[in-house]
This record gives structure tokens, C-alpha cells and sequence, in this order.
């Protein structure tokens, strides 16, 4: 069982995001397998995030279920499901994609504030992210933009490398279209930040629109953790203005439709 309150599902929703206490606790030696995996044998979008010169080593990669049994077994067999449908209020749960991301001990780039939603092809209210750690996590911890989920507009997406315009290589010119990216350090009065010290097994729940973003890792230790992402019964599929992150080539999807189920299981109910 998830054991999701009533008061976290209302928290999820007012604010975009909830910490969950120990969802994975029994689920982190798995994880740790993953991820090792997962770094010792990157997919095709594996990505190192840190300019030349910069200390540290920053580390992600996505989309890999189904060459890494463990995220198999962990996004469809872990309380993620279940936990999912509860905060999305959702009939049917759909797994999205997995994604790594390790910071290793003196690595002081921040993970950028950006939503998730703009480089997606997902639209709808009713999308979910796990952030979930394997070691404990203070400074490094996600940190969310109450309330950002609900904001009228996007924020432009933007390159993690260079922090530069992610549609700039294509001919989209419409960056009235979206927010700029937001410094709620600089402008504390005008933003609720939520963050929390955490433990391996805890882990976040957040709308694919909440503004989010991560401090560099300057701990001794290392900052592993695996994100596990869900779409409930209104999401569709939408065309974005440039490419979108993951790719999902050859996808064949048209607009107003659900992902497709042999791409994007359905993973609650149990007996979908």
C-alpha cells in the first residue's frame, strides 16, 4: 500500500510538490544497482553537465527501463504506481520515463530552475515525478516553487549545459510565449521555496509544471538519485514549438492523444 494522506495528496495539489517519507526505503539497494548500472553502461542520452574547468562531475541519463531490469522491476513494481494515481486523483497511472542524475562530492553547479512540462510532450494536469535519493541530501536537495505548477504560463526551457535557449537552434521565435527563468535566491519576497532534508528511500512528488531546480553538491559524499515519471488519465499528447527532451523518435503520435500503452505501460490498476 502507498499509505499517501489525505493531507499530502492536498499539498501535492495546492503546492505542486510533496515530500513523501520513506515511499522507497525498501527499494534503495535496487535503485543503487540501477543507477551503478545504468553509469557504468550510459544509454544514448547520457549527458555529463559540466563545462571544461568546472570541478565535480554532474551526470544524467534517461529512457532506460528497458535495457536496465531494475528500473523495470522499480517503476512498475514499487509503490510508485500506486502513490501516483492517489496524488494525480487518477483512475490509471502510465510510466513516463526514468532518469538518473548523480552529482558527485565537490561539484558546485546548480541544476538550472526549469519546469519539466516545456520539453515534454505531455499535456495535462495529472503528471507526476518521484525524486527520489539514495544518499542523504541537505543543500543538494530538490527545491520547488510552490504553487508554479498553476502559473499561467511556462517557463522557457533552456539547455542544462550552457543555460542557453533550448529552441534556439530552431526557428522558433516566441519566447514572449513563455516566463523567464525565475531566481527566487535574488527575489525571496516573491517566491515560496520548499525544501527538504532527506533521507535515502524519501522521496518528492511534483507536477511536471512546478518550477524546480537543485544547488551544487559541495558535501563530501555523493548525490545519487533516480526520478520515476507518470502521466493519470487527462494527459495528452501535444506538439512543442521545438524538439522535446526525451526525443522519443518515431513516437507517430497526433495531438489530443494518449501516449501510446506499448511505449508507455500502464502500470495502475495492477490488471491493466
Amino acid at each position: 500500500m502507498h499509505n499517501i494522506t489525505q493531507d499530502q495528496i492536498g499539498a501535492f495539489a495546492r503546492d505542486g510538490a510533496v515530500c513523501l517519507p520513506g515511499l522507497f526505503t525498501d527499494w534503495v539497494d535496487m535503485i543503487k544497482d540501477g543507477i551503478a548500472t545504468n553509469m557504468q553502461d550510459p544509454g544514448p542520452y547520457a549527458a555529463e553537465n559540466l563545462q571544461t574547468g568546472e570541478a565535480g562531475r554532474f551526470f544524467d541519463d534517461y529512457c532506460n527501463w528497458q535495457r536496465i531490469s531494475a528500473f523495470a522491476e522499480i517503476m512498475s513494481l514499487s509503490p510508485a504506481p500506486e502513490a501516483a494515481a492517489a496524488l494525480m486523483q487518477s483512475r490509471n497511472v502510465q510510466f513516463f520515463h526514468d532518469h538518473v542524475l548523480v552529482k558527485e562530492p565537490g561539484t558546485s553547479k546548480p541544476t538550472p530552475w526549469h519546469q519539466d512540462a516545456p520539453y515534454y510532450f505531455v499535456e495535462g494536469s495529472q503528471t507526476v515525478s518521484f525524486w527520489i535519493p539514495v544518499d542523504p541530501v541537505t543543500d543538494a536537495s530538490l527545491r520547488v516553487i510552490a504553487g508554479s505548477h498553476k502559473w499561467e504560463k511556462m517557463v522557457l526551457p533552456v539547455r542544462w549545459l550552457a543555460a542557453d535557449n533550448f529552441y534556439e537552434d530552431t526557428s522558433y521565435a516566441g519566447d514572449d510565449d513563455f516566463l523567464p527563468v525565475p531566481d527566487p535566491d535574488s527575489e525571496p519576497d516573491k517566491f515560496t521555496t520548499l525544501e527538504w532534508a532527506m533521507q535515502p528511500g524519501d522521496a518528492v512528488a511534483f507536477d511536471f509544471r512546478a518550477v524546480h531546480g537543485a544547488r551544487g553538491n559541495m558535501a563530501t559524499t555523493r548525490r545519487r538519485a533516480l526520478s520515476l515519471r507518470y502521466v493519470g488519465d487527462d494527459a495528452r499528447y501535444v506538439t512543442r514549438p521545438g524538439p522535446t527532451s526525451p526525443p522519443f523518435p518515431g513516437h507517430e503520435m497526433q495531438d489530443g492523444a494518449h501516449l501510446r500503452s506499448d511505449w508507455f505501460p500502464v502500470v495502475w490498476p495492477k490488471d491493466a
